[in-house]
């Protein structure tokens, strides 16, 4: 058996879903303008620079689930994942999805972003599981924290670990294991299968790439 693992933003999505959310609450009159936006983007540049402070990051991304109705957070949910991340799935990354399925091996995606939002988005790619950044509920209403080990660099290997250990498995119990990745925060991982494979990349990522001789694909139309 394989295992085929998958970062999910700028991977097989051409965006950051984080982003987008807070951008589709932001555009809807959810979240205000004038105080989000500048921070958004100062978040997506820091994840993209490597310097990107988890725990800061996450406070601001869970805090307005916790504002919510779950009832309400739902109907937003669907209507993001139609208009905002739908359009961001190209061909190449559902065939690349559909060919480790159909080669029966184990899938996931594994990403930073909560499952609150990611979990529409993996199973419109049809995968059966999730390793996402967990926000933490309380009689189904968000608290606005998140639970237990973020999903985020070395994080990703632990929160992986755990999963397979759970279903009875270890990485010594596939023949060959992939990990797709456009991000330099994902080395960790990358360099823990047996077949990293590099998409659409940042530069410092493609750089290591090049000189560990790791294959780089696109995604993209």
């Amino acid at each position: 058996m394989d295992l085929a693992l998958f970062d999910l933003d700028n991977t097989l999505i051409a965006g950051d879903s984080d982003f987008e959310w807070a951008q589709f609450l932001i555009g809807k009159g959810i979240l205000d303008r004038a105080l989000y936006e500048a921070k958004n983007l100062e978040f997506y540049e820091q994840y993209k620079a490597g310097t990107l402070d988890i725990d800061v990051f996450l406070d601001f991304q869970l805090q307005p689930l916790s504002r919510y109705p779950r009832a309400l957070l739902d109907t937003w949910q669907r209507e993001f994942l139609a208009r905002n991340i739908v359009p961001l799935i190209g061909g190449k990354a559902r065939a690349l999805v559909r060919k480790h399925l159909d080669g029966g091996a184990l899938c996931a995606i594994v990403t930073a972003t909560n499952s609150f939002v990611t979990g529409p988005i993996v199973r419109e790619f049809g995968i059966e599981h999730l390793i996402a950044t967990i926000p933490a509920q309380e009689n189904g209403q968000f608290t606005g924290l998140p639970r237990g080990l973020p999903s985020f660099r070395e994080g990703k290997i632990v929160r992986v670990e755990s999963w397979l250990e759970a279903l009875g498995l270890w990485w010594s119990s596939f023949e060959r294991s992939w990990f797709y990745s456009d991000s330099l925060n994902d080395l960790p991982l990358l360099s823990k299968v047996s077949n990293p494979v590099v998409v659409d990349p940042d530069p410092t990522l493609r750089a290591h790439a090049e000189a560990a001789g790791w294959p780089i694909v696109s995604l993209r139309a």
